[in-house]
C-alpha cells in the first residue's frame, strides 16, 4: 500500500475534522476566496491546460474529449460564477430534520452533518475539479480527488490555487489533495478506516469494479444514456428544437440524447424534419428498419441502444407506443434523464412516474440536468442510482446525519420502572446545540 497515499488519508480525515466545527460564514469566506485565487492564477492554469490539451491532440483523443479537456476563459468565469452562487446558499450542515421529546425535558433532535472524508475519481474535465473540491469545503468534507490523466497539468494548477485560497482563509489547505495514478486509486480502495465515501464517475463497468474492490461505501455515477421520446401529442417544432438542443448543444456531455424514440404515428411527419436538422449539426444518424424505410441513415444495432457515444453520434427508434417507450428506456437507459415532448397531460404523467431515472422531463432539453443549472452552485455529479442520493448531488449530498439527544439527568431505570413515560411528542425548533 501507498504510504503517500496513507498519509493523504490521513491529513484528509484530520482535515475533515476541522471543517465539520467551521461555521458557515468561514467556509463561505474560503469560496469566494477560491475565486479570487483562480482569477489571480489563470495565466498559470491556462499554460498548463494548453500543455495538456496540446499532447491530449498529439495522443489522439477524440474531438470532443478534447473539448471537455478544455479550460480558458468562459470556463473560469464559469467556475468561479459557481463558487460564488455556491457560498450564497444556505448551510447544508447543521440543519434540524426532526425534533422530538422523547419524555419529560428529554429531547431528540436530527442534525445534518458532514459525510467526512470522500474520495472523488472524475473524468477529464478540469472545471469538476472545482464543484467537487468546492461542495466538498461548503459542506464541511475533505476531498481526495483523481481525474483523467490527460487533465494532470490543468489539475495541479487548479487544485493548488484552490489549496491556497483555503491556507489563506485560515482553513486547513488538505481538505483538497490531488491523487496522480492508478496505485494512488488501488490504494485508496484499502483505506476504509480513514476514507468514508467513493464516488466514482464513469461507466458502468468501472463503477461496477471500484465497488467489486473497496469495502468503502460507493456512490457511483455512471453512463448518461439519455432519450428524449417524441409522442405522438407532440409539437413538431418544439420537438425538433428539443432534440436538437438535447443531441447537438454538446456532445460530450452525460445529459446529452444518445437516443430518439419516435411514435410511429407521427414519424413519416417528424423524422426528415429532425434529420435534416440533425445532419446540419454534423450528427451521424443510426435507425432500426423502421426509421431506415422514411429517412437515409445507418442501421442501428442492439448494442446502440446500449452505447453512450459522447459523440456526434444519434439512434433513432420508432416505437408503437407510449408503453414501448417506457419500457425501452427502463431496459436500455442508465437511469440519468429522459425526457418526454407531448401536449398530452395524462401521457405527460405516465412518463414521469413509470420512467425509474434521477430526472424525469417533459418538454425541455436533457440538457438541463445538471446542479448549477438546478441552483446547487455546482455538482459532484448526477448519481444514477437511489441510495444515498440521486441526480444532481449538490451539498446537501455530501451529508449525512446524526441524533443529538439533550436530557437533564434522565434514566432508563426510571422509564423501566415507570416513574418517567415516554411522550415522543413533536416539537417545532432547532436544536441549541
Amino acid at each position: 500500500m501507498s504510504m503517500d497515499l496513507h498519509q493523504m488519508a490521513g491529513q484528509a480525515r484530520e482535515a475533515a475534522w476541522t471543517l465539520a466545527a467551521v461555521s458557515c460564514e468561514k467556509r463561505n469566506e474560503a469560496l469566494l476566496t477560491m475565486a479570487d485565487c483562480l482569477a489571480e492564477d489563470q495565466a498559470a492554469i491556462f499554460a498548463a491546460n494548453e500543455n495538456d490539451v496540446a499532447r491530449a491532440k498529439q495522443e489522439g483523443l477524440a474531438a470532443p474529449l478534447v473539448g471537455r479537456l478544455c479550460f480558458g476563459k468562459e470556463k473560469l468565469r464559469q467556475v468561479t460564477d459557481g463558487l460564488k452562487a455556491l457560498a450564497e446558499l444556505p448551510d447544508p450542515i447543521g440543519q434540524t430534520t426532526l425534533a422530538r421529546e422523547i419524555t419529560e425535558g428529554l429531547k431528540l433532535y436530527r442534525v445534518t452533518c458532514p459525510i467526512g472524508v470522500i474520495g472523488v475519481i472524475f473524468e477529464s474535465r478540469p472545471d469538476a475539479l472545482v464543484q467537487i473540491a468546492s461542495l466538498a469545503l461548503k459542506s464541511g468534507n475533505a476531498v481526495l480527488l483523481k481525474g483523467g490523466r490527460e487533465a494532470l497539468e490543468t489539475n495541479h494548477a487548479l487544485c493548488n490555487s484552490l489549496r491556497r485560497a483555503a491556507k489563506q482563509a485560515g482553513l486547513p489547505e488538505n481538505f483538497a489533495q490531488l491523487m496522480e495514478s492508478r496505485e494512488d486509486v488501488a490504494a485508496m480502495l484499502k483505506e476504509d478506516t480513514l476514507i468514508d465515501l467513493i464516488i466514482p464517475r464513469g461507466s458502468n463497468a468501472f463503477v461496477r469494479y471500484i465497488m467489486d474492490n473497496s469495502r468503502i461505501p460507493v456512490l457511483g455515477h455512471a453512463d448518461g444514456i439519455c432519450h428524449v421520446y417524441v409522442d405522438q401529442a407532440a409539437d413538431l417544432d418544439m420537438a425538433v428544437n428539443i432534440a436538437v438542443d438535447s443531441k447537438a448543444q454538446n456532445v460530450a456531455v452525460c445529459n446529452a440524447m444518445e437516443t430518439l424514440l419516435v411514435h410511429r404515428e407521427i414519424a413519416s411527419a417528424y423524422l426528415p424534419r429532425v434529420a435534416e436538422a440533425m445532419k446540419a449539426a454534423d450528427i451521424r444518424l443510426k435507425g432500426d428498419a423502421s426509421v431506415q424505410a422514411i429517412i437515409d441513415c445507418e442501421p442501428a444495432t442492439e448494442e446502440d441502444w446500449r452505447t453512450e457515444y459522447l459523440d456526434r453520434i444519434l439512434s433513432i427508434r420508432v416505437v408503437d407506443s407510449l408503453e414501448q417507450a417506457i419500457e425501452h428506456i427502463n431496459r436500455y437507459g442508465s437511469h440519468h434523464t429522459d425526457c418526454i415532448v407531448t401536449a398530452d397531460d395524462e401521457a405527460a404523467a405516465q412518463f414521469l412516474t413509470r420512467v425509474d431515472s434521477a430526472g424525469v422531463y417533459r418538454n425541455v432539453s436533457t440538457r438541463f440536468a445538471d446542479g448549477f443549472v438546478y441552483g446547487f452552485g455546482a455538482e459532484v455529479g448526477i448519481a444514477t442510482g437511489k441510495i444515498h442520493a440521486r441526480g444532481p448531488m449538490g451539498p446537501e449530498g455530501l451529508t449525512t446525519y446524526k441524533y443529538k439527544l439533550l436530557g437533564t439527568g434522565q434514566l432508563m431505570a426510571e422509564m423501566k420502572h415507570g416513574d418517567r413515560h415516554y411522550t415522543h411528542r413533536l416539537l417545532n425548533e432547532d436544536c441549541p446545540l
